[in-house]
């Protein structure tokens, strides 16, 4: 069973980058087929899907976050990472990581990560 676990700061200032790992067992993020995500969850808001990284490197963007996100990853620690820069308080969130067997035309997720809180304040 694949297993997902983010971490990085709980806490971020205004106008600075946002930095997450998910760290992957279980499985490898080079299992082709798979697509590894990032998501999260604003205060009374839906789940909002901000991009994801697929088994050869490739990534993809919400369109509407693209120009503050990039994802990369690291296969010899099994890890991918979110970076998003600029940040403000609307991107206060439970930020989680997931793998998914397809993108479009739908996003079918399989397993996520426990989320982890990030708030953007001074």
């Amino acid at each position: 069973q694949v297993q997902l676990q983010e971490s990085g700061p709980g806490l971020v200032k205004p106008s600075q980058s946002l930095s997450l790992t998910c760290t992957v067992s279980g499985g490898s993020i080079t299992t082709k087929s798979y697509y590894w995500s990032w998501i999260r969850q604003s205060p009374g808001k839906g789940l909002e899907w901000m991009g994801a990284i697929n088994y050869s490197g490739y990534t993809y963007y919400n369109p509407f976050l693209k120009s503050r996100t990039s994802i990369s990853r690291d296969t010899s620690k099994n890890q991918f990472t979110l970076q998003l820069s600029s940040v403000t308080p609307e991107d206060t969130a439970v930020y989680f990581c997931a793998r998914c067997s397809r993108l479009v035309p739908q996003i079918e997720y399989e397993d996520w990560g426990q989320g982890t809180q990030v708030t953007v304040s001074s």
